[in-house]
């Protein structure tokens, strides 16, 4: 009997990724090739390989332009003003590509280009990788989890990088949702609560608040965040403050060199965790400048003053959500702490006195909730339900308002903010104009009542009749799907010959034949990489044989003894064989396993019977 894939849960996070898969009845969180429980969401490249999570942490500090860190701040957008002011802190360089947003890096020494989509689907992959190692089996299903804020490009973007890893997208679903789905709240619940979920991660920050009724139903009531706010601006702040000081005590300016940068910025992260159980550390780094240690001494007064319009701007979505909600703070049942960031004391204060002295829920690893609930909600989705998981209903809603254009660039709303999902909405339109025969639909998203003030999705033509103005009759159809992604068609009733069209996006979003496209080349990668790596050990193996060998014939006591003409073919051909390993370019795995191969076969015939070696 075939044994079934596994869906997994995927929290792709902006500094860290975390893999979740439902098993023996509860999600179990599978740890990476070194035995940790999150991995960096970084990739990184050189001159020979792809490297991501740990191998691209670990070498990141000597090549910092090569290394991508933060891709999920990109992710589904477009080359605006508010990116370029971003991109100003990162070492990696970001182009602009037909208005997207593209990754230059230097790659086998030639300059490559990729697209955020391609750089999470490396993640991704490598999330995928450790699930099939810990599971002993193929995996192609997943749930990926988004902010909930999250636009219909980056849902879609997030969904276009699970293809090119080669997952199937079960859901993209809301990470507050996630959370929420871990802690298992619905088993709480008689009659019905609600909860407040607060995400501060690494690099986004999530505010929902969730109605949960007995049965098992959980439905967003409201939601808020802000895609620029994590515990990377809070390195950030330490950061800046460190150059300071530098350039204050030493009269030396690091803020131009990456490398320098990039090197503080991590010691710097690695204070600010020790803060959150510490009143007082150090952020040192060896050879900073100039062959120059430097450290200075860090208090948790001091990071907190640093930080501190930070921590209270994350206290506005709290009050905006309960607005939006028609809540009151008492209505509020618990308050669910998600995310590494919210292990901040000064996060949790300021969140417990809003809430009037209120228990914070901590009562789960906040770094792990979101791929807890994500794998929940995978087991749920899946080809292979588990016997024993309790049913649960999920309503989700739409973060803006979604609609068309009209005359007078006048934003008409198809859908409006908060509708639950999924869902299909509808609406007639008629033409402005006498014999007009194409209409141009143009879909936006936003709360403002003009177009230009919102945001543009992308368009369509719809090719009709010449009626006179008023006449025709167009049903606009917006049909929303369980991850948020949505499609618009447009129909004329009276005319046989139009039908529906569906929108084309043109933010980011990547058209059938560029995923395909991407596919083919992220597994040519992934067979180079598998070759590569192969190349690598059989090096390793004949280096080791060789040095075996070496040492065999190099001794004094052989030196004595006449050699064989096996034993004398066997030494030239080891030096002639390291020759060729310190000279001859472009080595492949084939030409390794030749030459490892021929030295076996000479190593063989220098006796009857040559002492056993394994390498």
């Amino acid at each position: 009997m075939t044994i079934p894939s596994k869906a997994i849960g995927i929290d792709l996070g902006t500094t860290y990724s975390c893999v979740s898969v439902f098993t023996n009845n509860r999600a179990e969180i599978i740890p990476n090739e070194l035995g940790n429980r999150i991995s960096p969401s970084l990739v990184a490249f050189n001159d020979s390989e792809i490297m991501v999570g740990e191998a691209a942490h670990n070498q990141m500090s000597g090549n910092v332009v090569n290394t991508i860190f933060a891709v999920k701040r990109l992710i589904g957008k477009q080359y605006s003003t508010e990116i370029k002011q971003y991109l100003r802190r990162q070492p990696y360089k970001v182009v602009g590509k037909n208005g997207s947003i593209a990754i230059q890096v230097e790659f086998k020494n030639e300059i490559r280009i990729f697209t955020p989509e391609e750089i999470s689907a490396m993640i991704l992959q490598k999330m995928k990788t450790s699930a099939e190692l810990y599971l002993g089996t193929s995996v192609t299903e997943a749930v990926v989890t988004v902010p909930a804020y999250f636009n219909d490009a980056q849902r879609q973007a997030t969904k276009d990088a699970g293809s090119i890893a080669g997952l199937n997208i079960l859901k993209v679903l809301n990470e507050p949702t996630a959370a929420a789905l871990a802690y298992g709240l619905s088993k709480k619940v008689n009659g019905e609560k609600y909860v407040l979920v607060y995400d501060l991660g690494g690099g986004t920050f999530d505010v929902s608040i969730l109605k949960i009724s007995s049965g098992g139903t959980f439905q967003v009531k409201s939601t808020s965040g802000d895609g620029y706010l994590g515990g990377e601006d809070f390195d950030n702040r330490l950061v800046d403050y460190c150059v300071k000081e530098l350039k204050r005590k030493f009269d030396s300016d690091i803020s131009k060199n990456p490398t320098a940068m990039r090197r503080l910025k991590v010691a710097c992260e690695r204070s600010k965790r020790v803060l959150s159980t510490s009143v007082q550390t150090n952020v040192t780094v060896e050879s900073l400048f100039d062959g120059n240690d430097f450290s200075i001494q860090i208090s948790r007064a001091l990071f907190e003053k640093l930080c501190c319009d930070i921590f209270k701007n994350t206290i506005k979505p709290i009050e905006f959500v309960l607005e939006d909600a028609k809540l009151s703070k008492k209505q509020i049942a618990e308050v669910v702490m998600v995310g590494g960031s919210t292990r901040i004391p000064k996060i949790q204060s300021l969140v417990k006195e809003f809430f009037k002295g209120k228990s914070l829920n901590h009562s789960i690893n906040p770094d792990e909730a979101i791929a807890q609930g994500a794998a929940i909600q995978a087991a749920m989705l899946s080809s292979y339900v588990p016997p024993n998981l309790e049913r649960i209903v999920m309503y989700d809603l739409t973060p803006f308002s979604l609609g068309i254009e009209t005359t007078g660039n006048k934003f008409d709303v198809v859908v409006p903010r908060k509708s639950i999902l999924p869902n299909t909405f509808m609406r007639e339109f008629t033409s402005a104009y006498n014999n007009h025969t194409r209409l141009s639909i143009n879909v936006f998203e936003g709360e403002k009542t003009k177009c230009k003030d919102n945001r543009s999705l992308g368009s369509f033509i719809l090719e009709i009749p010449p009626y006179p103005k008023g006449v025709p009759k167009i049903d606009v159809t917006f049909n929303i799907d369980g991850s948020g992604i949505l499609t618009v068609t447009a129909k004329d009733r009276s005319s046989s010959s139009s039908g529906n069209i569906t929108i084309t996006r043109n933010q980011g979003g990547l058209t059938g034949k560029e995923i395909d496209k991407m596919m083919r080349e992220f597994e040519a990668f992934q067979f180079q990489e598998k070759e590569d790596r192969d190349a690598a050990m059989l090096r390793y193996e004949i280096e080791e044989f060789v040095l075996y060998l070496k040492s065999t014939y190099d001794d004094e006591e052989t030196e004595k003894v006449a050699l064989s003409v096996a034993e004398i073919k066997l030494v030239n051909y080891i030096d002639s064989l390291i020759l060729w390993m310190d000279n001859e370019p472009g080595k492949t795995k084939s030409m390794y396993q030749q030459k490892l191969d021929d030295l076996k076969e000479l190593y063989s015939a220098t006796s009857d019977e040559p002492p056993a070696y394994q390498p």
